[in-house]
């Protein structure tokens, strides 16, 4: 990741540069009353391909709407959000559906399993919205179990596994899609520390394999995993700790 002063770098006006995502200059406002709350205020960073990153911060600093942005669950009020070169801002709804779709991979905090649902289906999930063959989708779904250490558990539902077997499901289901960027929401703060430290060796391994991950996190040992920690204060970036990325 290459993070720089919103006051010191100009909007790139085209392409994304072998970048995953750019944010240039963001701002997002919410009306509260007679004022205006800044959520984001004027957060200009870079994340490249595979890259793996924390963003951290108190309550209140802007992590939980820059995810939401990330995400593409919300837009910037302005300034511009690029993934993979797009400008999401101008994008209708059904576009931006799509390129989430396509693009993105989100783990939850909760998991957002079905419950009615095995394994394999949990997993293939993505897919279907995808239109693609079944029988494609069952062998990805196979593939990817296997890849999280789930191979024996494919016809078990929700309710039969542990916390961490769900939350390696959820990993799973996220890269179904095979997504350019996986969101991790707080991914392992309903887990022990000894699950959540396998959860985030398994993130360290895709990272590995190429994966740009980034992971909104309150836990300084969850971010110790990640190569670089992003630090939010009052909707700014307040500094940047770790290697490059």
């Amino acid at each position: 990741m290459s993070p720089a002063p919103a006051e010191s770098r100009s909007p790139s006006s085209d392409g994304h540069n072998g970048h995953v995502v750019q944010l240039e200059d963001v701002f997002k406002i919410y009306p509260m009353g007679d004022e205006n709350v800044r959520a984001l205020d004027g957060v200009t960073l870079t994340f490249e391909r595979g890259s793996f990153v924390s963003i951290m911060g108190p309550s209140g600093s802007g992590k939980s709407t820059m995810l939401n942005l990330l995400g593409c669950l919300d837009r910037p009020t302005t300034g511009r959000y690029l993934l993979e070169g797009r400008d999401v801002n101008t994008l209708n709804d059904d576009e931006l559906s799509a390129l989430r779709l396509s693009h993105l991979g989100f783990i939850f905090q909760s998991f957002n399993l079905i419950p009615q649902l095995t394994v394999q289906e949990n997993i293939e999930l993505p897919l279907y919205y995808q239109d693609l063959d079944p029988e494609e989708s069952a062998v990805r779904a196979v593939e990817l179990a296997g890849q999280v250490g789930l191979g024996d558990r494919l016809k078990h539902r929700p309710t039969e596994l542990s916390g961490g077997q769900m939350q390696r499901v959820a990993v799973a289901r996220a890269l179904a899609n095979n997504p350019s960027l996986l969101l991790a929401d707080e991914p392992t703060g309903n887990l022990d520390s000894s699950t959540s430290r396998q959860i985030m060796h398994l993130l360290e391994d895709l990272n590995v394999q190429g994966k740009t991950i980034i992971v909104v996190t309150h836990e300084k040992e969850i971010a110790d995993h990640t190569r670089r920690q992003v630090y939010m204060r009052d909707g700014r970036v307040d500094r940047i700790e770790g290697d490059d990325a």
